[in-house]
């Protein structure tokens, strides 16, 4: 299978990053990261309170709060595509959606099936495990 994923894994805990180094996290529309990942976003990685979506220092917000499973994948196909066209970085994709949000991996790995075969995103392991098993 041409998807096949064969690389490492994003770590449970993301505690520091080299400057080429992304932290993607699941945040809210409006950008309150008050808690799980989006707080270590905040305090970290550089992500601006109040900012929702995309880019923001060393992390990336996909937002995960504000419907189903089919609200989110937009947000996760302009990620990919984002991290397509930067290949000069490495992007850490959290367990987004799987925290506060309380969706299973196996829902949000979904989304993220276009991603195995990008070589610059690292996936959590759970994730690879739903999409490959």
């Amino acid at each position: 299978m041409d998807k096949k994923y064969n690389r490492g894994f994003t770590p449970n805990r993301v505690n520091s990053l080299a400057e080429n180094e992304i932290f993607v996290f699941g945040s809210n529309l409006q950008g309150f990261h008050g808690a799980g990942a989006a707080e270590t976003a905040v305090d970290k990685f550089g992500a601006v309170w109040g900012q929702g979506v995309g880019l923001q220092g060393q992390s990336y917000a996909i937002p995960t709060m504000h419907g189903g499973v089919e609200t989110i994948k937009p947000y996760v196909d302009e990620f990919i595509e984002f991290a397509k066209a930067n290949p000069d970085k490495k992007f850490f994709v959290t367990r987004i959606g799987c925290g506060i949000a309380g969706f299973k991996d196996s829902e949000i790995a979904a989304l993220f099936e276009e991603a195995l075969p990008v070589e610059n995103i690292l996936l959590p392991r759970s994730f690879v495990d739903a999409l490959e098993g």
